[in-house]
């Protein structure tokens, strides 16, 4: 009887309740929403009224205000090295996006929510998101490591024993894991990403051309002419900024030579982090690794000439997978159709898990 009662209440809650799966990441925050696939893809950024403390903008129309802010409001990133730094703000964001998917797909219960995290992250940074998000609105919040939520969106065989090798640039952090049996194996995460990437070139054009620019700017370089090998041809585009001698704006042409030279410290560092994570793996899992070779997702994967650079210092084939950017908000998908089945690739907390609902 209980159990015919659960199942009536479970059947009811998933017809009055939105499921939500969330890729919370320091660039960008995708959501999922079951029956209707990825609904939202905006910059994980908050624009705060330092006067009232109230929130201007969220998402798109912050990350536009970036740089461009009066003294009284700034554009706050809300996580730093794919972990909440900023928690009142981060629930802020969480509480906004909950509620434009309210808005496309009304329902009367608060919604289950999935959420994709870091690898090796703590305990109390674990807590961080799962309070944000319950505070946010969310009525049951579960949480799964990137990379195994990326493994499974691009429907890798984590349950199968059999060795899986993912590495998932993003914009705060990048993800090295190895996965065999829906847990993993070996594990990395080092703050080389995307925003590390935007770092070193703004830090390279201040010193060889004594030029200020900006993080937007520094990041549509990256995405214009950045690459990692060399190419046929010489690639260059026009970077605007202050003189740091004169004060005034100057305008200079940078090449891929240029963006090569400022990135290729973090870039090879980032190799020895994947070095350090093979050298380390049990030989019968680099075997299957050996012979399936390493997928690569997130933004950072389609830097030009880096799975190549990368193929060559592992000699493991590298392969580029699917539309890497949404592949761990659709491996929160996936969990969230199914969250019974998935049970054993969900972190557990130090109050343990959630029930099912």
């Amino acid at each position: 009887m209980r159990k015919k009662i659960k199942q009536t209440k479970d059947k009811l809650y998933t017809l009055f309740s939105n499921s939500v799966g969330i890729d919370l990441g320091t660039t960008n925050t995708l959501v999922y929403v079951r029956n209707m696939g990825i609904i939202i893809n905006e910059p994980s950024v908050v624009a705060v009224n330092q006067k009232t403390g109230q929130v201007v903008a969220v998402g798109t129309e912050a990350k536009q205000m970036l740089g461009r802010t009066p003294a009284h409001i700034s554009a706050v990133r809300p996580l730093v090295d794919g972990v909440i730094s900023n928690f009142e703000v981060a629930e802020e964001m969480l509480a906004y996006f909950l509620r434009k998917v309210h808005k496309i797909s009304p329902k009367l219960a608060r919604p289950t929510v999935v959420v994709g995290v870091p690898s090796n992250i703590t305990n109390v940074e674990t807590r961080a998101v799962r309070d944000a998000a319950k505070n946010a609105g969310a009525r049951e919040v579960y949480i799964v490591e990137e990379p195994m939520a990326a493994a499974i969106g691009i429907e890798l065989p984590v349950k199968e024993p059999v060795g899986s090798m993912i590495i998932d640039i993003g914009g705060g952090n990048t993800d090295i894991a190895v996965i065999s049996l829906s847990g993993v194996v070996r594990s990395k995460n080092v703050r080389i990403a995307g925003d590390r990437f935007n770092e070193d070139i703004i830090s390279y054009i201040r010193n060889e051309f004594k030029i200020l620019i900006g993080e937007r700017t520094a990041e549509s370089i990256k995405i214009a002419i950045g690459s990692v090998l060399e190419g046929r041809e010489r690639i260059e585009a026009p970077v605007r900024g202050r003189d740091l001698v004169t004060g005034l704006p100057r305008e200079v042409i940078i090449t891929d030579t240029d963006i090569r030279e400022a990135i290729s410290s973090s870039i090879f560092t980032l190799i020895d982090a994947v070095k350090e994570v093979l050298e380390t793996t049990p030989p019968e899992v680099l075997s299957d690794v050996m012979a399936r070779g390493i997928i690569l997702v997130g933004g950072g994967a389609t830097i030009s000439g880096f799975s190549e650079l990368l193929e060559e210092s592992v000699r493991i084939p590298i392969h580029i997978a699917p539309d890497p950017m949404t592949a761990v908000v659709r491996g929160t998908g996936v969990i969230i159709e199914n969250l019974e089945g998935h049970q054993e690739v969900l972190i557990d907390s130090d109050e343990g898990l959630p029930p099912i609902q």
